[in-house]
């Protein structure tokens, strides 16, 4: 209780600032991708029973609560219970494998009865929390190969969790975040990019030698089956969605068949098409233009954190930044990626668009931290 009542110490100074400080064009891009991932949801579910509109409609509306949270109270307040953080992010790590609800062999949500959350999710906002306070209090010391180890063991135990539900996408989503943190907190080049190579080679051991256990049967299908495209009946179980996502964007040509009018998407050619594949009902329905303009306000969005990090003259909220930029980021180029057949499938949701409670969670949390933290800088220049 005492933790929380200084927590919200910190919200009276609000009144007391300048709303010159409010990005609204952050907020602006924010808002745009929602309402175009809650058009893709509601085109998804029209003429037919399911209640995932519904269902998102109602995720957007809780997380107004993380939102505000994240927005309300002094962002270096999370530096003072970085312990219970952390420890409450491996706390939820641990229990998924414990009490979690089994999907499709993964073991990654905690019903909560009217809802389901997903930890792996909420474990993204934690770290790069945590982390961008273990190299504010180290930062005179992040020239040294033990700091960057340290923060390696930081990431390590969280990451070693979701690869054991398994959800390597999350896994790799968070070390590309962890990379990014690094990068913005000064931290030499060469351990970075030793770093990433060594990340390379470890995924390329694991996919050559399965028996290691550290990727699974369908992992390694997807990755043998990049690529080859033609007879749908026997990709079915490799590469299907993204063989099945290809004539959803050639139906949808320039212009798109319209809205609600896609008809891969009306006969449900395209499996969990509300979530990973969301993007091709955008592609069919709006066609090269709708694409374009969705992909350039994610570009506009990015931009804007990309000026709060720039700009940022507190090496702790540059950090937090580059950490939400660089997640959220790698979502975005994953999930297209695969979508468009460039990158296997993986299965990382598109920010703000894909269906799904926490995710939504995690993404209105960061734009609430971010417009905090700019409330709390000098004024972003357009």
């Amino acid at each position: 209780m005492a933790s929380a009542s200084r927590a919200f110490e910190h919200v009276s100074d609000r009144k007391k600032r300048a709303p010159r400080n409010f990005d609204w064009f952050l907020l602006l891009g924010a808002c745009l991708l929602l309402v175009f991932g809650l058009a893709s949801q509601f085109s998804k579910a029209y003429g037919t029973t399911s209640s995932d509109f519904k269902k998102q409609v109602l995720n957007v509306i809780i997380g107004v609560i993380p939102f505000s949270i994240f927005w309300l109270v002094k962002p270096k307040f999370w530096m003072k219970i970085v312990n219970a953080l952390y420890f409450i992010n491996i706390g939820l790590l641990a229990l998924v494998l414990k009490i979690g609800v089994n999907k499709n062999g993964s073991d990654r949500w905690i019903s909560l009865g009217f809802t389901e959350f997903q930890p792996s999710e909420a474990a993204k906002i934690l770290i790069i929390l945590t982390l961008a306070t273990f190299f504010a209090k180290n930062y005179d010391r992040v020239n040294r190969f033990s700091t960057f180890a340290l923060s390696f063991l930081h990431v390590i135990v969280p990451v070693a969790l979701i690869i054991k539900q398994p959800h390597l996408g999350a896994a790799v989503a968070i070390l590309a975040t962890w990379l990014c943190i690094c990068l913005a907190a000064n931290v030499p080049g060469k351990f970075v990019l030793g770093a990433g190579i060594a990340a390379v080679a470890f995924l390329g051991i694991s996919f050559a030698f399965p028996q290691l256990g550290l990727v699974k049967d369908y992992h390694i299908k997807r990755i043998m089956g990049f690529g080859n495209s033609g007879d749908l009946e026997k990709t079915k179980d490799i590469n299907f969605q993204q063989d099945r996502a290809e004539i959803a964007f050639g139906s949808g040509g320039l212009l798109g068949t319209g809205f609600l009018k896609g008809e891969q998407k009306r006969l449900g050619r395209i499996p969990e098409q509300q979530t990973d594949f969301v993007f091709t009902i955008i592609g069919e329905e709006g066609g090269l233009v709708g694409c374009a303009l969705v992909i350039g306000t994610f570009g506009f969005f990015f931009y804007r954190i990309w000026l709060i990090l720039f700009e940022a003259t507190d090496p702790y909220y540059r950090m937090i930044a580059a950490g939400i930029l660089g997640m959220l980021a790698f979502h975005t180029v994953v999930n297209l990626g695969m979508v468009l057949q460039l990158l296997p499938v993986i299965g990382l949701w598109l920010p703000f668009m894909s269906y799904g409670g926490t995710a939504m969670w995690l993404c209105l949390a960061c734009v609430g931290l971010l417009l905090n933290i700019r409330s709390r800088e000098k004024p972003v220049l357009f």
